[in-house]
């Protein structure tokens, strides 16, 4: 009893209340009350999709994940829906006159088999919005996704915008509608940071409407839901108003006890998203051992929130290459589904330098074929052989990740390349309006243009996407990862360049922080000074590794050793099942 139609309460026939039979059991248990099956799948809501095969191009890591995670659950045989907008639009971005410039690109969901299924609708500013539900189906897997040609690109506008909050808003309401047309019931909803909240919101909106009593649906609701955070600082997260939730939220929700507990939320007329989501969402988990122990979150009664660890993995299947792949699976450090077994550090033993190098040979031609189409900041077309010794910085161009930290003393840096005939190229994007990273690339172009060797030896290549990122994680020889201690989650990007048979120069910090810092090419001190002393050796290691083959074996394998079981997208699957539904 909880609805209120034309003022009166009324009761609802309980049959059409989902799972309401097994309520009781649910609110006795720790975890999940349904196995998972094919009307019942696991359900992962993402803002943010990276999946340049199927249409689909987002911002950085957040997407990248998403995408590993439903190849994953694909490999591995769970059935699996992933939930998420279409942009119609997408951001590419090219050199112009040494400087880096958006360009922006229509998308048809239509040329990458996506079947359109029907309409359903959000209430936004007074009007009916209509989004397009369209579908993708494969082998015990699908993406879902909800679209209109006014949707915009991803990440329009700034985070506490209208026009974000529609997007979240339409992915949330029209997405849970989506799964209801199609049939589909969630057996756990796994919330990708707080931007699919509204997700879970519009689940206990309809066990509430539908005549479970409040108490019940919102118990119901937080035992299968999951929220996974991937941003260290509460602070960070943006808010909203009071006034932006009447235009935009209330009007999609029917029962008023929903809009009541979702009222008194509000402090001063505000409200963030994590601590609502927080509230919905009994299950939570960080993304790596660091994150879950350091991220700091607390509910609405300002208790610290305990997240679960689970680290993030990589579909060792898209971003690994072929033949080291198959090496891995012949030696028997991999499973069937490419998880490691038990004793796989023993069967790495057999790898030999020249197994590495002839490797290497082979990703740098994957790299070359890739950089045909990619020009320089000098609209050069680069091409290495197998003698070019390569160090590569590709993430996000944040400030925490340091892009710039290399070049502070481009005479060392310029000493570095010249004693080994190395290049270094930097690859990353800038997010539109980001005027400040906007600067520091540009700083970095500047110096690099002041040094006649350094231009011949330094690339920036614009448009960083998948692609890129596999031929460098293929083609490199020693990868760049120097975020500030403290502010990454877990990151993959470097997961990539481990499992490839890169050289790891690293912060211990995020999910690298998972191993020990003997486990690769620690970048560490006491201040930023130190650090860049430290980061300048750190390269001289890694390429004087490489000249030698007992300390490029050995190097390699005690990288495999520590993260082998850390990078694996089927060990972070089967980590989130355990957790979900515990034996």
């Amino acid at each position: 009893m909880n609805e209120m139609q034309d003022g009166q309460y009324f009761y609802h026939p309980l049959e059409n209340i989902e799972d309401v039979d097994i309520f009781y059991e649910a609110t006795e248990r720790t975890h999940l009350t349904k196995a998972i099956s094919e009307e019942r799948p696991y359900t992962y809501w993402t803002i943010e999709l990276y999946d340049q095969a199927n249409g689909i191009r987002g911002g950085g890591g957040l997407g990248i994940l998403a995408a590993d995670t439903r190849r994953v659950a694909e490999q591995m045989e769970v059935p699996f829906a992933l939930i998420t907008p279409f942009y119609p639009s997408e951001t590419h971005q090219k050199m112009v006159n040494g400087q880096v410039v958006d360009e922006h690109i229509k998308v048809d969901y239509k040329k990458y088999g996506f079947k359109f299924i029907d309409q359903v609708n959000v209430k936004c500013c007074d009007n009916l919005c209509a989004l397009d539900v369209i579908e993708k189906k494969f082998k015990n897997t699908r993406i879902i996704a909800i679209t209109e040609p006014n949707f915009g690109e991803l990440y329009s506008g700034m985070s506490g915008s209208d026009h974000r909050l529609y997007q979240e808003v339409a992915l949330g309401f029209g997405g849970y509608a989506a799964l209801k047309l199609i049939g589909l019931k969630p057996a756990i909803m796994q919330l990708n940071e707080v931007a699919t909240f509204f997700a879970a919101l519009a689940r206990l909106d309809e066990l509430a409407r539908n005549g479970m009593d409040f108490y019940e649906a919102v118990v119901y609701t937080r035992k299968h839901t999951l929220y996974t955070n991937h941003t260290l600082v509460q602070a960070a997260e943006a808010e909203f108003s009071y006034e932006q939730f009447e235009r935009f939220v209330f009007p999609n929700l029917k029962s008023l006890a929903v809009k009541k507990w979702l009222k008194d939320k509000f402090t001063d007329g505000r409200i963030k998203l994590s601590s609502v989501t927080i509230e919905i969402a009994e299950l939570r988990s960080g993304v790596s051992k660091l994150h879950a122990r350091v991220a700091n979150y607390r509910d609405i009664a300002g208790n610290k929130v305990k997240f679960k660890a689970i680290t993030n993995g990589i579909d060792m299947k898209t971003w690994v290459l072929p033949d080291i792949l198959e090496f891995y699976k012949s030696c028997g450090a991999l499973n069937d589904i490419l998880a490691p077994v038990e004793g796989y550090a023993a069967k790495l033993d057999s790898l030999t330098a020249d197994d590495v190098r002839k490797f290497k040979y082979k990703g740098r031609e994957v790299l070359n074929e890739v950089l045909r189409g990619r020009p320089n900041q000098y609209g050069k077309i680069l091409r290495f052989d197998e003698h070019d010794f390569i160090f590569d910085f590709k993430r996000r161009f944040v400030d925490y990740k340091r892009p710039e930290m290399p070049f502070e003393d481009p005479l060392r840096l310029r000493q570095i390349l010249e004693s080994h005939n190395a290049h270094y190229i930097l690859t990353g994007r800038v997010h539109a309006g980001d005027s400040i990273m906007g600067g520091k690339l540009k700083r970095v172009l500047g110096t690099i243009d002041q040094d006649e060797y350094l231009r011949e030896h330094v690339h920036y290549i614009a448009d960083y996407d998948e692609k890129l990122a596999f031929g460098l994680s293929c083609g490199s020889n020693a990868a760049i990862n120097i975020p500030i201690v403290g502010l990454e989650a877990c990151g993959t990007s470097w997961m990539k360049d481990i499992a490839n048979l890169n050289v790891l120069i690293s912060t211990h910090d995020g999910g690298v922080a998972d191993g020990s810092m003997n486990s690769y090419l620690n970048v560490s001190g006491a201040d930023e000074k130190e650090e860049l002393a430290m980061l300048y050796q750190r390269m001289m290691d890694a390429a004087e590794i490489w000249e030698n083959d007992f300390d490029l074996e050995y190097t390699l394998k005690t990288q495999l050793g520590a993260f082998l079981p850390v990078i694996s997208g089927a060990r972070m699957m089967q980590d989130y099942l355990d957790y979900l539904f515990p034996a």
